[in-house]
Formats: structure tokens, C-alpha cells, sequence
């Protein structure tokens, strides 16, 4: 395979120095790299930007771009909230519920703890309305490769019906 890994997934924000603060302080990801131009280097549009950069340990990154000139961000009005996050794994669960208190300490509206099964999951908005999950990873070798069975048949099925195939039911039927 010749892709290796995310280098970075990248996001727009409303204010580069507010994101700043939340993904540093509340989240506690490195603030590593900040670029900025006038120009857009891979298309030679004019639009001033800010591009910031947060690391995680794996070493690939968060990035968002403020964007000043352009008309103010939106979302897909189309596509409801919970469809469209970014989740970012944590250790363990005692990790996952200090994040938890953390936020709501902070008055960020947290959903969850969520027990999917194969992770245990919180969900919370940033500053910019960008939906993220904080998850630690719950799934075992024998759910992986249950997963991995079934995941062509699935696609199959789903792809003539459009109707949820009930071959991984076992993930949230507790």
C-alpha cells in the first residue's frame, strides 16, 4: 500500500487565534506550524489565509485556514449535525471522562459517554461549529475481523435496498 498515514485533515475557522486557544488549551494538542499568503499556492487565487497547524503524537495534524475575505462560513444545511465530525482517539476511558468534565466545566454541551462497542465516545462542537469525538478505541482482534467479514456484503446489500443491513447489529444491540 502506498499511502502510509493522515498527514493532516484540514478545516476552515472563523478566527485562527480562537481556535487556537480551544485546540492548545481545552484539547491540549501542540500548536506546531502556521503559514500565511496572499496567494493560494496550488491554484494562484488572491485570497489572503491563515493556516494553523495542531500535532498529535502519531504526528499527523489538525490544520484550519481563517479565510477573511471570503463570505462567512457555513454548513451543508442539507446534511444533519451528527453526520460530519472529526474524532480523535484517546487513551483510555479515564481519559476520555476527564475530557468529558473538562468541557462541561467550561460550559461546552457534551454528548455522550456513547458505547458503540468497538469504542467509547463523546461528542461536543468547537468554537468554529465544527462537531468532533473524542474516542477510545474498545474494538477487539475477534470485532475487527467480524467487521472486516462482513463489510463487502454490507455495501452490497445496502447499495440495491438503501436500507440498513443487519449484519454488524451486533455493535450496538447491547
Amino acid at each position: 500500500m502506498d499511502i502510509k498515514s493522515l498527514h493532516h485533515v484540514a478545516y476552515r475557522c472563523k478566527d485562527a487565534k480562537q481556535t487556537t486557544e480551544f485546540y492548545r488549551e481545552v484539547l491540549g494538542l501542540e500548536y506546531a506550524m502556521a503559514m500565511a499568503e496572499d496567494r493560494v499556492p496550488s491554484t494562484g487565487e488572491q485570497s489572503p489565509y491563515m493556516h494553523i497547524f495542531f500535532r498529535m503524537d502519531d504526528g499527523s495534524y489538525v490544520a484550519f485556514f481563517e479565510i477573511p475575505e471570503s463570505p462567512p462560513m457555513g454548513r451543508d444545511a442539507n446534511t444533519p449535525l451528527w453526520v460530519q465530525y472529526l474524532a480523535l482517539r484517546v487513551p483510555d476511558e479515564n481519559t476520555l471522562m476527564a475530557y468529558k468534565a473538562k468541557l462541561e466545566r467550561l460550559g461546552i454541551e457534551v454528548v455522550g459517554p456513547t458505547d458503540h462497542t468497538i469504542c467509547k465516545s463523546i461528542y461536543f462542537f468547537d468554537p468554529n461549529g465544527h462537531r468532533l469525538e473524542l474516542t477510545v478505541d474498545t474494538t477487539t482482534p475477534k470485532m475487527k475481523q467480524d467487521l472486516a467479514d462482513v463489510c463487502g456484503a454490507m455495501l452490497d446489500e445496502w447499495s440495491k435496498t438503501k436500507k440498513a443491513p443487519r449484519h454488524a447489529d451486533w455493535v450496538h444491540k447491547k
